[in-house]
């Protein structure tokens, strides 16, 4: 505590608060900024809907927000909040394949992304550099970005599917049951059976056996 008013005194602090569903993660990456001159946390949520009304009120120079968020994704977040207009800097801390998440996040209207395998030395790069009115990507998603030739071959079939779509796909194919993925993204059975028969049509495959097959390879492909 004495730190943190210690900070305060000083001036010249960026408030970030954090929208991530992992309370091990959440609790990590706050004691990391907090540790920081030019950071400090000045709120947490573990869902969407508590995220959007917190920053709302808060009014945080910058938000980090996960993707995989139970009810409302990371991503849907970030659309309301700038469909909103609310001005606060949004950069995506997240599990999700970059090569994928990382162009609809930009697209969405986020400042950056970055995995949360990274250094985190590297998070707080991140942080600074979105804080600083840039865009923070890898340099591999940067050069994609910056060839259309390029980035198409990269995204192919997949940029066929939703948001929610692509978060089904990401889920089966780390081998977790419709049940599991209902509860993880806050969708019922129903809605994930529907968002599942159509990635099937979409990527034109003929079985659920065929998707799950397919999934399971996209997901280590990605890993590799």
């Amino acid at each position: 505590m004495a730190k943190l008013l210690e900070k305060k005194a000083a001036g010249q602090q960026h408030r970030i608060f954090l929208v991530e569903d992992h309370p091990v993660f959440r609790d990590g990456l706050a004691k990391l900024l907090d540790a920081e001159k030019d950071l400090t946390v000045c709120g947490e949520a573990g869902d969407a809907k508590q995220g959007l009304k917190s920053i709302i009120k808060l009014k945080p120079d910058l938000a980090v927000v996960d993707l995989g968020l139970p009810g409302k994704s990371g991503l849907e977040l970030i659309k309301e909040i700038r469909s909103l207009k609310i001005a606060v800097k949004l950069l995506v801390v997240s599990m999700f394949d970059e090569a994928l998440y990382a162009q609809r996040v930009l697209r969405a209207g986020g400042d950056g992304y970055i995995m949360k395998q990274e250094d985190p030395q590297e998070i707080i790069l991140a942080i600074r550099d979105v804080l600083a009115g840039h865009i923070y990507v890898s340099e591999d998603v940067f050069d994609r970005n910056s060839s259309r030739q390029s980035s198409e071959k990269t995204v192919g079939a997949l940029d066929q599917l939703t948001d929610s779509e692509l978060e089904v796909l990401e889920l089966l194919g780390q081998g977790k049951s419709t049940a599991e993925i209902s509860n993880e993204l806050g969708l019922s059975v129903a809605e994930v059976n529907t968002h599942s028969s159509s990635i099937r049509r979409k990527l034109k495959l003929e079985s659920t056996n065929a998707l799950i097959r397919y999934a399971v390879c996209w997901v280590e492909d990605s890993r590799n």
